[in-house]
C-alpha cells in the first residue's frame, strides 16, 4: 500500500515529522517497507533564465540559447517550440542525470555548435507526461535549486511516498483514511472528518439492476448504481494525476481516475460503465461453463461454471468485483456513464481471481473485505466528484439486494486486557483507544465498526488496545521461581535423546537436514507405504501427497539434488517423525543417516575409499550409545525390502526388540531415486531404547573387572553360504555372562577346503568377574562355543 505524505495529511491534521510517522506506523503493525524520496532524483537541477534565443544557422527547429545559470552564462541548444528569451527554465548542466530519458548530460555539438547542458520538460524529469515544451516557471531565482522551488510552489511533485506492508487482517488500512485513523488514535494528530456528499437524483435511472437468487447469499449481497448523463471525459486535473502517478498508477481519464482515487483513498473499489455501450439492464449472475469476456487489460478470460459476472442483454460485461470488460469501458468519447458500487462475497472473489489469474487492485481489496456500510455513501461521494470534474446530470440510485448487517459487540474486560498485555493500561485509556478507532461503547460492550471485519472476538479488543498503547513500552520482568533450589530438568527423556542424537551425528561429520513430512506416492511406496491411510486429501502439490513412512526418502531426494549439481560425497542425517497412519499418535520418531561416495577427497596418502557397511554400522552404534542404548546387542538379518538382502543388519536386544537397522540400500531403490553409486544408511528408533532404571542425575559407578581377560581363537569350516553373523551370534550365546566379545578376524576360501566350503576364524574374549579363570574353565567354555557353532551352522573346527 503506497501513499504520499500530503495525501495522508488530507485526512490527518498533524505536525509530526516524516520519521515520526514512519516509526509510528511500524509500531502500530503497519510495517513501513520503504520511503521514496522523490526529490533526490531532482536535486542537481537548478533554475536558469534564457537571456537570448536565436535560430540555429543549420536547423529551422533548433534555438541557440544563452542561459543564465549559477555558473554563469551557458550556451544551450534547445528544440522546444517555447524556447524564447526571458523565460525562467529548469537547467540540467553537464554531469546531471536526467531520469526521464535515462541519460547523463554531457557537453556536445549539435549541427556544429556546442551545447553546455539541457533545458528540461516535465516528462524528462518524470513529473508528468507533458512534453510539448520545456518547463516555464512563473517565478524563481537564477541558481536556485529546482527541488526547493517545487517544495515552496508545488510540493505534491516532490512529496515523499510511503509504502507499508498490509497483513491479511488489516484490510481497513488499504485506504489512506484508515491509516490516518490509526495514527490519530495513537495521538499523532487529529483525524479530519470525512465530508458526506449528497447528490440529488434528477430522474430515474434507465438502467436497472438485478441479482439472481442463487447469487445473493454467496456472490453479491448488494449492487448499487446510478447514471450520469452529459459528462465530459478527458485528462484528470494535475493534483489527481500527481497522486496516482506518485503511487505507481498511470492516469487514464477523469472517470477512471476517480474510481482509482476512491480505491486508495477510502478502500472502496468502484467501476464505471460507458452507459451508451450497455444494452438493456445489468444482471449479476453466475457464469456458465465456457463463457468468455475480453477484460480491460485486453486479455480474453474463459469462465468456469459458478463464477460471478455482470451481464447486459448482449452478454457478460464485467467480472464481478475484479475487472471490467473492454467493450463497456470508458474512453475520452464517453458522455454517459453508469457508476457502480457493490459488496461481493470475499471467498467467491478470491476463488475467481485465482482461477482466472487476475491480480487487480479491486480484487485485492474485495477479497480482503471492504466497509459494506459505506457502499451507498460511496455512490454519493463518487458521483459528486465526477460531477465536479466532468459535469453531467445524475439519476436516482438504483440497487438490488441489501447492505449486509455486520453489527456485533464484544465485552471489554479492562482487568483481562492488562493481564494479557502485561502493561498497566487504565480503563479510561482503553475505552478512549477503542472510541478513537471507531468502536461504540455501551457499558462494558464494545460495538465493532463496520469497516473492521477482522475484529471477531474479545481477544481482538485486547490486541487493538495493546497496539495503540505500543508494545515497545513493555518492560521485561523475570519469571518467579516455582520452588527453591535448582529447578528440575524440563526436557523429557525423548527430547534429551533427540538432542544427543543430533549432536553426536553432527559430530561424526553428517549434515543435518529438515525435509518435508510430505513426499510423493512413488517414493513412499518404495519404503513400505500401503493403502490410503497416509494419503492427503488436499495436498499442496502432486509431489507431496503422502505422509512419509520413513526419513530415508527425503534424505535420498536431497542427495540426488546434490549429486545433480556435482556434489558426490555426502553425509546427511535427519531426526524427525515418520507416519504409519493418519490418526493422531500414529507416528514414530526416527534418526536416519546416509553415506554416499567416498570417505574423503583423493590425496597422496591414498586414504580415500568408498564408504562401506561398517562405516554406517560404527556411526549407528555411536549414536545409539549417545542415546543410552545397552552396549551388548545382537546383529540379525531380516530387515525391510529397501535394504540390500546380504549387506545389512538389525541392531537388536532380542528377536523382537529392534533398536535400528544399518547397511547398504537396495540398488532398485537407488535407481528409482536417481542416486548414483552405492549408498549406505542407518535408521534408529529412539523410542525402543529401554529407559534407565535410575532417573537420577548422578552416574552409576564404573563397572570394571580387576581380573585378567583371556582370548581364544577358533577356526571353523562351514558351508560357503553360512553368514559370519550366524556364527558370531552362536559363539556369543555359549556363555553370555563370561563371553565379553566375539569378532571375526579371518576368512579363507579354496585350497584344501574343497568346493562349497570356507573357513571363518574368530576371537572369543572371556572376561571373568568372580575369580581368575583356570584351564578347566577355559576348556569348558571353548567346548560350549564349538557345540553352539556346530549346532547353528553345521560347521566343525578346522584341523
Amino acid at each position: 500500500m503506497k501513499f504520499t505524505l500530503s495525501w495522508l495529511k488530507d485526512h490527518l491534521e498533524t505536525d509530526a515529522s516524516l520519521d515520526e510517522i514512519t516509526d509510528t506506523l511500524t509500531d502500530l503493525g503497519l510495517e513501513v517497507e520503504g520511503v521514496e524520496d522523490r526529490a533526490a532524483r531532482l536535486k542537481d537541477f537548478t533554475i536558469g533564465k534564457v537571456l537570448k534565443a536565436e535560430k540555429h544557422p543549420d536547423a529551422d527547429r533548433l534555438r541557440v540559447c544563452q542561459v543564465a545559470t549559477d555558473e554563469g552564462e551557458k550556451q544551450i541548444i534547445c528544440g522546444a517550440p517555447n524556447a524564447r528569451e526571458g523565460i525562467t527554465v529548469v537547467v540540467a548542466k553537464p554531469g546531471v542525470y536526467v531520469p526521464g530519458i535515462d541519460t547523463t548530460i554531457g557537453v556536445g555539438k549539435i549541427r556544429g555548435i556546442e551545447s553546455f547542458g539541457m533545458m528540461a520538460s516535465e516528462r524528462e524529469m518524470e513529473l508528468s507526461d507533458e512534453h510539448d515544451g520545456i518547463i516555464e516557471l512563473p517565478s524563481g531565482e537564477v541558481g536556485q535549486s529546482f527541488v526547493e522551488w517545487l517544495a515552496e510552489n508545488d510540493p505534491a511533485k516532490v512529496d515523499p511516498v510511503i509504502e507499508i506492508a498490509i497483513t491479511p487482517n488489516r484490510q481497513d488500512a488499504l485506504g489512506v483514511h484508515g491509516i490516518a485513523l490509526d495514527l490519530a488514535a495513537r495521538g499523532l494528530g487529529t483525524l479530519k472528518p470525512l465530508p458526506k456528499a449528497h447528490v440529488e437524483g434528477q430522474y430515474p435511472s434507465p438502467i436497472t439492476i438485478s441479482i439472481d437468487e442463487d447469487t445473493r447469499t454467496d456472490g453479491c449481497e448488494v449492487f448499487a448504481g446510478r447514471l450520469i448523463r452529459g459528462v465530459t471525459n478527458g485528462p484528470s486535473p494535475a493534483w489527481l494525476q500527481d497522486r496516482l502517478r506518485a503511487i505507481g498508477l498511470r492516469p487514464i481519464s477523469k472517470l477512471v481516475d476517480v474510481t482509482n482515487f476512491f480505491t486508495f483513498d477510502r478502500n472502496r473499489p468502484l467501476h464505471v460503465f460507458d452507459a451508451d455501450k450497455v444494452n438493456g439492464n445489468l444482471r449479476v449472475h453466475r457464469a456458465a461453463e465456457g463463457d468468455t469476456l475480453v477484460g480491460l487489460d485486453e486479455k480474453e478470460y474463459t469462465f468456469s461454471a459458478g463464477q460471478v459476472v455482470i451481464s447486459d442483454d448482449d452478454g457478460i460485461e464485467s467480472i464481478g468485483g475484479i475487472m471490467g470488460g473492454l467493450s463497456t469501458g470508458c474512453t475520452d468519447e464517453t458522455t454517459n456513464v453508469f457508476l457502480e458500487a457493490a459488496v461481493w462475497d470475499r471467498v467467491q472473489i478470491a476463488m475467481t481471481g485465482r482461477a482466472l489469474k487476475i491480480n487487480s487492485d479491486a480484487r485485492y481489496r474485495n477479497e480482503r473485505g471492504i466497509d459494506p456500510a459505506y457502499n451507498m455513501q460511496a455512490m454519493e461521494d463518487a458521483a459528486q466528484m465526477i460531477v465536479e470534474l466532468c459535469g453531467g446530470d445524475v439519476s436516482n440510485v438504483t440497487f438490488a439486494g441489501e447492505v449486509p448487517d455486520t453489527s456485533r459487540a464484544y465485552k471489554l474486560d479492562p482487568a483481562r486486557v492488562q493481564s494479557l498485555v502485561g502493561m498497566e493500561i487504565p480503563e479510561a485509556e482503553q475505552r478512549q483507544t477503542l472510541t478513537a478507532l471507531g468502536f461504540r461503547l455501551e457499558g462494558d460492550m464494545a460495538h465493532v465498526p463496520s469497516w473492521r471485519i477482522d475484529v471477531q472476538g474479545e481477544a481482538d479488543l485486547v490486541e487493538e488496545v495493546a497496539r495503540i498503547a505500543s508494545l515497545t513500552k513493555l518492560k521485561g520482568i523475570p519469571l518467579k521461581r516455582i520452588g527453591d533450589g535448582v529447578p528440575k530438568p524440563v526436557m523429557t527423556p525423548m527430547q534429551r535423546r533427540q538432542q544427543a542424537a543430533r549432536r553426536t551425528t553432527a559430530a561424526l561429520g553428517y549434515n543435518e537436514l529438515v525435509t518435508y513430512t510430505f513426499i510423493d506416492e512413488a517414493s513412499a511406496a518404495l519404503f513400505g507405504a500401503e493403502g490410503d491411510a497416509t494419503r492427503l486429501e488436499n495436498p499442496i502439490s502432486t509431489d507431496m501427497n503422502v505422509m512419509r513412512p520413513a526419513l530415508l526418502p527425503g534424505l535420498l531426494q536431497a542427495a540426488a539434488r546434490n549429486q545433480a549439481r556435482g556434489y558426490m560425497d555426502l553425509a546427511l542425517f535427519e531426526v524427525g517423525p515418520a507416519f504409519h497412519g493418519g490418526e493422531p499418535g500414529e507416528e514414530h520418531l526416527l534418526v536416519s543417516g546416509v553415506l554416499i561416495g567416498n570417505t574423503g577427497p583423493k590425496d597422496v596418502h591414498g586414504q580415500s575409499r568408498p564408504v562401506s557397511v561398517f562405516d554406517v554400522k560404527s556411526d549407528a552404534e555411536a549414536v545409539l550409545a549417545a542415546m543410552g542404548a545397552p552396549a551388548k546387542v545382537q546383529i540379525l538379518r531380516g530387515a525391510q525390502s529397501w535394504w540390500h538382502p546380504g549387506r545389512h543388519g538389525k541392531i537388536c536386544l532380542g528377536p523382537k526388540k529392534v533398536l535400528g537397522v544399518f547397511g547398504e540400500l537396495h540398488p532398485k531403490v537407488l535407481s528409482a531415486m536417481d542416486i548414483r553409486g552405492p549408498a549406505m544408511a542407518f535408521t534408529l528408533w529412539p523410542d525402543e531404547i529401554p529407559l534407565p532404571r535410575k532417573s537420577g542425575a548422578s552416574r552409576s559407578a564404573l563397572d570394571i573387572s580387576d581380573l585378567q581377560a583371556v582370548e581364544r581363537d577358533f577356526a571353523f569350516v562351514v558351508d560357503a553360504d553360512v553368514e559370519a553373523l550366524t556364527l558370531v551370534n552362536a559363539a556369543a550365546g555359549a556363555d553370555k555372562a563370561l563371553i565379553e566379545e566375539v569378532r571375526v578376524f579371518d576368512e579363507f576360501i579354496g585350497g584344501s577346503l574343497g568346493e562349497g566350503k570356507k573357513s571363518l576364524a574368530i576371537t572369543v574374549r572371556l572376561q571373568p568377574r568372580a575369580a581368575t579363570l583356570k584351564d578347566a574353565d577355559i576348556e569348558a567354555v571353548s567346548a560350549k562355543v564349538v557345540e553352539k557353532v556346530a549346532k547353528a551352522t553345521g560347521g566343525a573346527l578346522r584341523g
